[in-house]
């Protein structure tokens, strides 16, 4: 599988690789995007996820980011639909290699006590999403879901 690359690495950075986990979300012809709210990149809009903590697969890693940034409980698929690996900084400065694998998301349930980061939930047309989220990777994601898995949006 050709896993395509963005972002521009800093001439002479190093990018520690870093596996991540993302999901798109559909409810009512809408997706689930966060609006970063705190730090570096204060006003960013993502995909909900993030990254895979030890022990954890990737279909659980983007589970528990949705909850953990956006309150929702999700069920995912158990294989990504999609990968995109992104040069990175995140908002407190630490540079990465995204190694995101994206996942089809069906919402559960809504559930703030699951939250733990200040982010906000949007939902979005995802004509919308793909041309305001932030990182060209989870753009391009959403543009692949469009294009293969969802031609109606």
């Amino acid at each position: 599988m050709n896993i395509p690359q963005f972002g521009e690495p800093r001439p002479g950075a190093t990018y520690p690789d870093r596996p991540a986990a993302f999901a798109i979300v559909e409810r009512d012809g809408r997706i689930a995007v966060v609006r970063v709210e705190e730090g570096g990149r204060a006003g960013d809009l993502d995909l909900p996820g993030g990254g895979v903590d030890a022990g954890e697969t990737e279909a659980e890693a983007a589970v528990r980011e949705c909850g953990e940034e956006a309150g929702l409980k999700v069920a995912v698929e158990s294989e990504p639909f999609t990968r995109a690996d992104h040069y990175f900084i995140s908002g407190e400065g630490a540079l990465r290699n995204t190694r995101g694998a994206f996942f089809l998301g069906r919402v559960l349930g809504e559930d703030e006590s699951l939250k733990i980061e200040s982010d906000t939930l949007l939902w979005m047309t995802p004509q919308q999403a793909l041309a305001e989220l932030s990182r060209e990777s989870h753009a391009w994601a959403v543009a692949v879901w469009i294009r293969r898995l969802h031609p109606a949006a």
